[in-house]
């Protein structure tokens, strides 16, 4: 048994027995105290939008929101981490309790509502980090309050393009009231228009959907983007749907993701890939948990993955597991 193997194996009952947003906490305060290790993981390169990555499996937005551990969870044998949601200005998010474990259906619901340090905060600690190497992208999000939430991600966009290895336009997150209203195609143009207005840099600019977009806005939402108006579409972030769970706590409001989103997510991804005919990459998220779901991923259509909610059932030695499993 490997060292991050066993080192869970006696964590997790702790974890476990913790509030799931304190043990989260606690978790990014060991790996800033350098208590997560590396992990030797075989190298499997792939080249996307014009970047080089070790291998295709990422560290999904959501667990590093602030830019605390990038560093830390490449070590653990992440090709890419992706950082965030950070919105211009900081702010506290919904309230609590909002995030919950599904135990029976290994997954998970948040309704955290985009809570970061802001622009300014991880800004800064990106700067610090800056000479390290690593993919390290950027996710960026709208204030909950913002008059003008399309001038937000512009804003996130010109700010964070010097310093992100790519940036993620999330539009999709459940949490914040009216967001997923700039999946709809005039919303979603007028969006694109301004970013690509706006852009300065090679920095590759993706977009982050839902997978409970309808078909139909699903084909409105490849028309826009596989023209070259972004360079990668994240299929997916987490879903409103609640079919066949076993949990009491399905019941809370809040994006499910997890185990229970693969099926859903891969098949949006698998529809968005023949629609646009493999003509934009496309990075496959929602339910990974080894290296059978990862493999479906790529046969979807995916070029890279990326996973979040697994690391709570099975731990970071689910990282070489993957990838071995990849090879």
């Amino acid at each position: 048994m490997s060292l991050s193997r066993l080192g869970f194996a006696l964590a997790r009952p702790v974890l476990h027995g913790m509030n799931a947003e304190d043990a989260h906490r606690l978790t990014i305060k060991s790996l800033a105290l350098g208590l997560g290790g590396t992990q030797t993981v075989p190298h499997l390169p792939v080249k996307v939008f014009g970047l080089e990555f070790p291998n295709p499996l990422g560290l999904a937005p959501g667990f590093d929101k602030n830019a605390e551990v990038p560093d830390a969870m490449l070590g653990l044998g992440f090709g890419f981490v992706e950082i965030g949601t950070v919105t211009p200005k900081p702010q506290s998010g919904n309230p609590r309790p909002r995030l919950f474990r599904l135990r029976k259906d290994e997954g998970v619901i948040n309704r955290m509502g985009f809570n970061n340090d802001g622009h300014d905060v991880v800004l800064a600690r990106l700067e610090a980090r800056r000479k390290r190497g690593g993919i390290v992208g950027v996710n960026i999000g709208a204030n909950k309050e913002s008059e003008d939430r399309i001038q937000d991600y512009v804003l996130g966009l010109q700010r964070f393009s010097p310093l992100a290895s790519y940036i993620t336009i999330n539009i999709s997150s459940p949490n914040t009231p009216g967001l997923r209203n700039l999946q709809g195609r005039e919303e979603l143009q007028r969006l694109l228009d301004r970013l690509n207005a706006a852009r300065k840099t090679a920095t590759p600019m993706l977009l982050k959907i839902a997978p409970d977009l309808a078909d139909e806005d699903l084909g409105d939402v490849a028309e826009l983007t596989s023209g070259g108006a972004v360079d990668g579409v994240v299929i997916s972030n987490t879903t409103l749907s609640r079919e066949n769970l076993s949990s009491a706590l399905q019941t809370e409001a809040g994006g499910l993701s997890g185990k229970p989103l693969f099926e859903l997510s891969t098949r949006k991804l698998k529809l968005f890939h023949e629609m646009t005919s493999g003509r934009i990459p496309l990075i496959g998220a929602g339910g990974i948990s080894d290296a059978a779901s990862a493999r479906a991923k790529l046969a979807a259509g995916a070029k890279l993955l990326q996973l979040y909610s697994a690391l709570v059932y099975r731990g970071p030695s689910l990282i070489p597991d993957i990838l071995n499993g990849m090879k």
